[in-house]
């Protein structure tokens, strides 16, 4: 499987080439184009089986109940996949690890990769931006996607990062909610509120743009119906 984004970091997409016999896992209604012969099975999870649990819980961190699953011909074939809100894509390599992905960031994945929601405990219920994550574990290739320029920031110690510019990051992290600033008036006043402090070392990719902030300064200019 060979994967090339284009066209980054404002509009990206993901060209994805399979060989005879790989499977590409993709989020429905990513797909952009792709080779007329190519197959595509549609499951709640992994191809030839069930899991409407895991499917409910991936809706619940933001993404579709179904997953579409593609197949290419004797002689290979391609497809090219968008995200949903302007911006950059990556790709990163699993090797029997886990990387926790922000809910709506998931992309397309090897079929060999796992996904589950991950459980934060109640503290995912006290943000804004709806900390829920899938939980990307095993072995294999993982396309995701940010609203705006994706970048990493090397984590050894402590690092804080506003919940809505986080995309992913590795599972040797720990975090906590907390707020932005010195007290509650100062958070939220300067607009910040609450913040993840990650604590470990890990890499943390961000987003260069907030899509709850920038949905919020949209709908204040949008006429009324």
């Amino acid at each position: 499987m060979n994967i090339e984004i284009v066209h980054g970091p404002g509009s990206s997409a993901a060209k994805v080439k399979l060989d005879a016999g790989e499977t590409l896992t993709a989020e429905g209604g990513s797909m952009i184009s792709m080779s007329g012969d190519m197959r595509i099975t549609t499951t709640t999870l992994k191809k030839n089986k069930g899991g409407i649990l895991k499917a409910m819980k991936r809706m619940l961190a933001g993404e579709n109940f179904f997953l579409n699953h593609y197949n290419p011909s004797a002689l290979g074939g391609e497809v090219i996949l968008s995200t949903t809100l302007p911006g950059d894509m990556m790709t990163y390599e699993l090797d029997s690890e886990n990387l926790i992905v922000q809910g709506g960031s998931f992309v397309a994945c090897d079929e060999s990769v796992d996904m589950d929601m991950n459980w934060q405990g109640f503290k995912s219920f006290l943000a804004d931006d709806s900390l829920f994550w899938l939980n990307l574990s095993g072995s294999g290739k993982v396309i995701i996607n940010s609203f705006g320029a994706i970048y990493p920031v090397e984590v050894d110690g402590e690092y804080i990062v506003d919940t809505g510019h986080i995309v992913a990051f590795n599972e040797t992290l720990n975090f906590e909610l907390t707020k932005a600033g010195g007290s509650w008036i100062t958070a939220i006043m300067g607009g910040e509120g609450l913040v993840c402090r990650f604590k470990g070392k890990g890499t943390v990719w961000c987003q260069s743009h907030n899509a709850n902030s920038f949905g919020s300064s949209l709908g204040s200019m949008l006429k009324p119906r």
